[in-house]
């Protein structure tokens, strides 16, 4: 006998916008809580998603919070994607309370919220236990720390390249995942996979200038472009690079040596391959290869959103307010893409399916 007909209840740290809350719904994983001390997380996650939001900060969130949230499960995941950058909502909030960081840990000490991680999965205890992260971080001492915390789990983990699970966008994470039912492997992805592509994303959403919004849809908002980079963007070639401006277009940046190292910024996408990593700062044209493929504009929020894999309708602001670029840009770019998150729901419901229910 398996536990084919167990439910799988979890609780989302650090959940931001709900990429990785909305993949596992999408998977059959009955979310209960997501917490992010962001409050622009709020209406996002809230309303794209049957799970309960909580305002708060998980450096001092109680492991008694997290457990009432399970209680009545019968099979518990925890999961997670701590914030690892120094400039993280996390980091400046922890600036602004005047104390670099907390509870007596350096300024520089980037990985904390990765030990809070783990220092909640030893309270709490759950069945499962997810985390998605940037790869760099298994390199670091503190994943073997991590790791640590996980005594009693059967783990696996991965770096996986999203384009081999449907996303369409050249993007690679780490991916963890651990159980205490039994062994559990984390599946690669289809290699042999046709990615996914921009075209086949965002080839149907309304044609728009720069710096204006779809009255339809607010999101579908482009940044402005200096007349200067309208220029530059009507000389980009889809794929190409700053090189195939005239010279007059250059910045002074390009002219020198160190500008080299940086083909990739103010070029245009291409419509028939994957898009580039979605970053923070996508909305805007000189931030990397963030051009439309078509038309002489950056990629818009909503563009930015559905190329992160969220539904063309998921709602960012509430009706009637004007989304900041810079604002859910950061959230976007931030997000678990929800295709990585179903994921990792599928994987871990096959996993407790696959596993003999105690007599």
């Amino acid at each position: 006998m398996t536990n084919s007909l167990k439910k799988i209840a979890a609780v989302d740290l650090f959940c931001g916008a709900g990429g990785l809350t909305h993949g596992l719904e999408r998977a059959g994983i009955n979310v209960r809580l997501g917490v992010d001390i962001d409050p622009a997380c709020e209406h996002p996650f809230a309303t794209n998603n049957a799970a309960k939001f909580l305002g708060a900060d998980v450096d001092g969130l109680d492991a008694a919070t997290i457990l009432e949230a399970m209680t009545g499960c019968e099979v518990t995941l925890l999961a997670g994607c701590a914030p690892c950058q120094p400039f993280s909502t996390y980091s400046r909030s922890a600036v602004r309370e005047g104390d670099g960081c907390r509870k007596g840990r350096g300024k520089n000490d980037d990985w904390r919220l990765v030990r809070r991680f783990g220092e909640l999965v030893r309270a709490v205890q759950p069945d499962l236990v997810t985390m998605e992260n940037v790869p760099p971080l298994i390199d670091q001492p503190v994943f073997q720390e991590f790791l640590v915390s996980l005594a009693g789990y059967f783990v696996d983990y991965r770096v996986v390249d999203v384009r081999q699970i449907g996303l369409p966008q050249s993007r690679k994470r780490l991916v963890l995942v651990g159980s205490k039912l039994g062994p559990i492997f984390l599946t690669p992805g289809d290699s042999d996979r046709q990615s996914a592509t921009v075209r086949q994303t965002i080839g149907s959403l309304r044609r728009i200038a720069a710096g204006d919004a779809d009255p339809d849809d607010p999101l579908h908002a482009a940044s402005k472009l200096s007349a200067t980079n309208m220029q530059r963007i009507r000389a980009s070639k889809p794929g190409g690079t700053w090189r195939d401006w005239p010279e007059q277009l250059r910045a002074d940046c390009h002219r020198k040596s160190t500008g080299a190292t940086f083909p990739a910024v103010y070029g245009r996408m291409v419509w028939d391959e994957p898009s580039p990593t979605i970053t923070t700062q996508c909305f805007g044209y000189g931030n990397g290869r963030f051009g439309h493929p078509e038309q002489d504009r950056a990629i818009t929020l909503r563009e930015a959103a559905m190329l992160q894999g969220f539904p063309v309708d998921y709602s960012f602001v509430p009706a009637g307010k004007r989304p900041s670029f810079a604002q859910i840009g950061r959230l976007i770019g931030n997000a678990v893409p929800v295709p990585l998150g179903e994921y990792i729901g599928k994987l871990l419901r096959a996993h407790v399916e696959s596993v003999p229910a105690k007599s």
